[in-house]
């Protein structure tokens, strides 16, 4: 499935009804554990209007999976809520899309991090099996997350 990676920001959410339709199915179709509040519509909107964006997989004129992502003052990606359509789990477009964000950030000299300690179990084995392994950064790099903060950072070695 040649799955490719496009980028939701505000301006895209606001100029593009195919983008808003996908990305608010994409959300109600996730299982509840995945994402916090059971509004969707409003849980995208507070990602938007606070300047963090939405990575998404594409594949014939429609998103399929997304991942909230937000840039910390170190410049890393920190992703969550990342979700696919029920309809296309299981092929693979989870996988594509975290090794298509781990390519970007390779190219732009980004971390991309994932906070794990509300993941299950087979998500952090998902994750190992892409490459990411448990990281370690300063204070700022944490802004706005606790200091005993859990999360998995790409390995530059790994397969993302």
């Amino acid at each position: 499935m040649p799955v490719t990676l496009e980028h939701v920001d505000k301006a895209r959410w606001d100029a593009d009804e195919r983008v808003r339709l996908d990305l608010t199915r994409i959300y109600e179709d996730a299982p509840k554990e995945r994402v916090p509040t059971q509004a969707v519509l409003p849980f995208i909107e507070q990602h938007l209007n606070a300047a963090h964006f939405f990575a998404c997989a594409h594949f014939n004129d429609h998103l399929l999976g997304a991942a909230a992502i937000q840039e910390a003052p170190d410049r890393a990606w920190w992703l969550s809520e990342l979700c696919v359509r029920k309809a296309t789990r299981r092929r693979g477009v989870g996988s594509r899309l975290m090794a298509l964000l781990g390519e970007q950030a390779k190219q732009e000299g980004r971390k991309l991090r994932i906070e794990i300690s509300a993941l299950s179990l087979a998500d952090q084995v998902l994750l190992s099996k892409l490459g990411y392994r448990p990281g370690s950064c300063s204070e700022e790099a944490l802004l706005g997350r606790p200091l005993t903060s859990n999360f998995v950072e790409l390995d530059p070695q790994g397969k993302g």
